[in-house]
């Protein structure tokens, strides 16, 4: 009972985005959708909290969010800050106060 309380689900939001190479491109650096360059290797985080890393075939994102899971979805409210990357769960009624969540997706 009490390891089902601390359960993180493992349900990760990533997705990939190929280079775009023209034949004996030894590019190493990868473009962004918003047009930014970034080194071979390197990793960034993103302002929508997304963890990116450039490979030799592209691009690796995924959400770093925790996204909260098994809470009482009509007596409170999932709340999302953008600075921190994190929710908060609390009361409808009363923000105050937050609410017991039993697992979390990344």
């Amino acid at each position: 009972m009490v390891w089902s309380t601390f359960v993180t689900l493992c349900n990760a939001q990533c997705y990939f985005m190929p280079n775009m190479y023209t034949p004996g491109d030894l590019s190493n650096e990868c473009k962004d959708l918003d047009g930014v360059t970034h080194p071979l290797s390197s990793k960034w985080k993103t302002e929508n909290c997304e963890e990116c890393s450039c490979g030799q075939d592209g691009i690796s994102c995924c959400n770093i969010a925790a996204i909260p899971m098994n809470y009482d979805t009509i007596k409170c409210q999932k709340i999302f800050n953008k600075e921190t990357c994190s929710y908060t769960v609390v009361e409808q009624k009363d923000p105050g106060k937050t609410c017991f969540v039993s697992g979390w997706a990344i």
